[in-house]
């Protein structure tokens, strides 16, 4: 099947390249985009379980630590004192590893990288029909977004990436509209997401 290469505000009637370079660039971001917000998404879901123990862990400690004393039994000291050493310790491990500021910058990111790929799939799909000269601005509009998005120089580690990128290709990013047939992807085959 041929590219639509049609263009109501074109004089000849084809879209010039400019035009296709640009949904072409487009395309590119918004998978870029795809990508890394999925990436921080999985990396968020960790770092948020991290927390959860860093929280939980000190409590039951505390109260394992405790429990001898409370009943009075002898000979369990060393429990009492490991329990409580490891409950007074997880708290400051827990600040020194900065989860709080980790998990909102992550979590800033990852909203930020969502917004931009559905911002650039509405250029290449919506803004693209009109002028070139508005696809242009927009275009140059999402850049520079995407270029301060990309100055805090965040990286997900390889791990949420590669799982990241078998969810993507397993179709779970893909909405029902962007999938060409009603049939689900084969196991393992990355569903077709450019909307072509």
């Amino acid at each position: 099947m041929a590219k639509n290469l049609r263009a109501t505000n074109s004089t000849d009637g084809v879209m010039d390249e400019r035009t296709e370079k640009l949904i072409d660039e487009c395309k590119r971001q918004e998978e870029s985009c795809l990508y890394t917000s999925a990436s921080f998404f999985e990396w968020l879901k960790s770092l948020r379980r991290w927390r959860v123990a860093f929280v939980v862990v000190p409590i039951i400690l505390g109260a394992v630590a405790t429990w001898p004393l409370l009943i009075q039994d002898v000979g369990y000291e060393w429990i009492t004192g490991v329990c409580a050493l490891l409950a007074g310790i997880t708290p400051a491990v827990y600040k020194a590893l900065d989860f709080d500021v980790s998990l909102g910058g992550v979590a800033k990111y990852a909203h930020q990288f969502k917004i931009l790929q559905d911002r650039f799939r509405q250029a290449w799909r919506v803004t693209a029909l009109g002028s070139s000269d508005d696809l242009k601005k927009e275009f140059d509009d999402l850049m520079t977004r995407m270029d301060a998005a990309r100055s805090g120089s965040l990286t997900a580690p390889d791990r949420f990436f590669k799982k990241a990128q078998d969810k993507v290709q397993a179709g779970h990013y893909a909405f029902a509209v962007d999938v060409k047939s009603s049939i689900p992807a084969a196991s393992g085959q990355p569903r077709d997401i450019s909307g072509q």
